[in-house]
């Protein structure tokens, strides 16, 4: 697979983001927006009200909807007594599947054999950031690990051991560090709140905001939380890097690793600068590769 096919097409964009001020109650045309083709971060000021940075519901404004669309009859069945998000849910699992299987009958079976993701997804827990669902693949494309803020602990068993078994055994040709925008984990380690089970959880994300306190204080509240957010995924970036099986991954078999952000607001991935110097390259592998 090309890491193109990260990339979304500026005609994706543009739906994706008329789709974001259809849920607002607005018009891409409106003048006080900005252009649908160009790259959304967030949303205009006059809807900068947001939900406070642990809360699992959506923003106001996202929950409005014409109450003659179809979109808002199924959110009235979904919350209706007799029904719940589950049990929707498995009934339409099985719709799922068998559409599926009609436009791609030899996929379920191919998959039964084993699988042969491309890509390795290194992510946030948040429900927001499906990432199969948003690079628009198919069940079996990606290989995934996810936690609380995509935190990559050095020592953390449970990611080292997708990271290696994902690059040394499936043999992937991406590893992707995704953070996303309206992070959670990001907001609560800009505060100082104890937060129990989590506070040793975030104390890298502490770490990162205590090193670039200097430059997130000169920021506006929002823009310090999207800076510590591609901090976050820079310092993943590192975390992967030293890591052996990648390191030998990259230069045995061109193994490339990609940092990503992604706009919550409009469902859209902005690629990071993550070219590293020649310097920092040879520096990493004298303390870090390892042979056989």
């Amino acid at each position: 697979m090309n890491v193109a096919r990260l990339a979304v097409r500026p005609s994706a964009v543009a739906r994706t983001v008329e789709a974001a001020y259809s849920r607002a109650g607005l018009q891409p045309s409106d003048s006080s927006l900005p252009s649908v083709s160009s790259h959304v971060h967030r949303l205009p000021a006059h809807l900068s009200s947001r939900c406070s940075p642990f809360s699992t519901s959506a923003p106001a404004f996202c929950a409005k909807t014409d109450p003659s669309s179809p979109a808002s009859a199924n959110a009235d069945q979904s919350n209706t007594p007799n029904s719940d998000r589950y049990s929707s849910a498995l009934r339409q699992n099985k719709e799922w599947a068998a559409q599926t299987a009609r436009e791609h009958p030899d996929l379920f079976p191919t998959l039964a054999t084993g699988q042969q993701p491309q890509i390795l997804w290194l992510g946030c827990s948040d429900s927001r950031c499906p990432e199969t669902t948003l690079l628009g693949l198919k069940p079996g494309d990606v290989f995934v690990h996810r936690n609380i803020a995509n935190i990559m602990h050095p020592g953390d068993l449970s990611s080292g051991a997708v990271i290696e078994y994902a690059v040394q055994h499936l043999r992937v040709n991406h590893v992707v560090v995704c953070g996303h925008t309206f992070c959670g984990g990001v907001a609560a380690a800009m505060g100082n709140k104890q937060l129990g089970i989590l506070d040793p959880w975030l104390l890298p994300l502490r770490l990162v905001r205590e090193r670039n306190l200097a430059l997130l204080q000169s920021l506006s509240e929002e823009e310090a939380a999207l800076k510590l957010v591609e901090l976050n995924v820079r310092e993943g970036l590192d975390v992967v890097k030293q890591k052996g099986a990648v390191l030998n991954a990259i230069q045995e078999r061109g193994l490339q690793v990609h940092g990503l952000i992604y706009d919550v607001a409009s469902g859209v991935l902005r690629e990071l600068d993550t070219q590293d110097s020649e310097e920092t390259i040879k520096s990493r592998l004298t303390a870090f590769a390892v042979r056989d």
